[in-house]
């Protein structure tokens, strides 16, 4: 479904990446806790060209548009503003900041709240951000702390504004989050309720009621959620789907307002022993102007792999590879509908597969490690910021052992 575009090589490990909402912008947090945002080439057609240029393909230059060191340790997680103009990063250092997009300053920061029942703990380092609407940013901890901050909050209290509330919907960190669309009775057009894995658990909280449900215990530890809607509606069924990755390289579904348990799985990674394959690390929905009508998302696995996913199908019908060895810790699509995957210390960039009708018209691209290289490739390292030293790694969740030693998905063999 898709080819590779280029490889942009990271000076440190990668623990996080966003992609802005409106323009072709990538956001990266580092394990060195430098955090790197880079400008696309825009895939708007030259109206004074034949509408052929590189820039229409996808295929210009890519650049660095700031890049600092935002924490002192390894940057965990990021978001932006859902207007894009503010970046949120939170890293392994107890500390949120808020920097502006277009320049990398830094315009407030929130130092994250110990909690109460550990009076020892020196920090509470965050797993995940999110901004939930104009006024509501969430932020997970290692305590398992969920707290919402209001970011209406003037700037120059921000340091030390206190949560507006804090909820425990697991008992262990929280890996992921997806929140779930309005009713149609809202009137802020805005979600207030959003699911969470946790543990070996999937969870409801309401941004006023606190935790609505808790599943049942799932013996896999789950790591990665996503709200995919649009499903026909028959019988009880409300047409909206939560897609949950876990541990074992299955996904499962589960029918939105059914928090009890799954109702469906996929398999994607049997092992080689079948018992179980790579951690489903990430996942994201594969925009509806490559799919069609078919309800489809990517998956990135531990092993290196990312898996396309046809729902209602339930079937793989893609599966290709970021890296050799590291995990993809990020599957993103930008405004241009890009696929970027990333993991270990390179990003990649991905572009849908065009027919291969005219051997001639196009040149083949330079494969090396089972990727393709773009012709007009950027190393966008910003070579002008020095890393005197690098800060021991810190993930941003406890790491699942592999089973699936290679990195094959278990159904898909020969994949050398």
């Amino acid at each position: 479904m898709f080819e590779n575009l280029c490889t942009l090589p990271l000076t440190s490990e990668l623990f996080t990446q966003a992609v802005h909402p409106n323009e072709p912008i990538l956001a990266v947090g580092l394990s060195s806790g430098h955090v790197q945002c880079f400008r696309l080439p825009s895939t708007e057609v030259d109206d004074s060209s034949d509408g052929t240029n590189d820039s229409s393909r996808g295929l210009g230059q890519v650049e660095t548009q700031w890049r600092t060191r935002r924490h002192k340790v390894s940057c965990r997680t990021l978001t932006f503003a859902g207007d894009g103009t503010t970046l949120y990063s939170a890293g392994a250092d107890g500390l949120v900041k808020a920097a502006s997009t277009e320049t990398g300053q830094v315009s407030a920061k929130i130092s994250i709240p110990l909690p109460e029942d550990q009076p020892d703990m020196d920090i509470d380092a965050a797993s995940l951000l999110h901004v939930l609407s104009p006024q509501t940013l969430l932020l997970a901890t290692d305590s398992s702390a969920l707290h919402i901050y209001d970011l209406r909050a003037p700037s120059n209290m921000f340091a030390s504004n206190k949560p507006v509330s804090t909820y425990f919907p697991h008992e262990d960190y929280i890996s992921s989050l997806t929140p779930l669309p309005p009713s149609a009775a809202s009137t802020s057009g805005f979600p207030k309720q959003w699911v969470t894995t946790g543990g070996t658990s999937l969870s409801v909280t309401d941004i006023r009621k606190g935790v609505l449900a808790r599943s049942s215990d799932q013996d896999d530890e789950l790591s990665s959620c996503l709200y995919v809607g649009g499903f026909s509606k028959r019988g009880n069924n409300v047409g909206e789907k939560i897609v949950v990755g876990d541990s074992s390289g299955v996904l499962t579904l589960w029918e939105r307002g059914v928090w009890d348990d799954q109702d469906e799985r996929i398999v994607l990674d049997r092992g080689i022993d079948g018992q179980g394959g790579e951690n489903v690390e990430c996942l994201s929905v594969i925009p509806a102007d490559i799919t069609g009508s078919n309800k489809m998302i990517a998956a990135g696995m531990g092993g290196g792999l990312i898996a396309c996913v046809q729902l209602g199908a339930n079937q793989v019908v893609d599966v290709f590879r970021h890296d050799e060895i590291e995990a993809v810790v990020g599957v993103d699509f930008d405004v241009s509908n890009r696929m970027i995957s990333g993991g270990g210390q390179v990003v990649k960039i991905w572009q849908e597969k065009l027919p291969e009708d005219n051997d001639d018209a196009e040149e083949e691209a330079e494969v090396t490690n089972g990727a393709k290289r773009d012709l007009s490739e950027d190393d966008s390292s910003d070579e002008s910021s020095s890393e005197s030293e690098k800060e021991n790694k810190q993930k941003k969740r406890r790491k699942i052992p592999t089973k699936n030693g290679n990195g094959h998905l278990g159904l898909f063999s020969g994949l050398d």
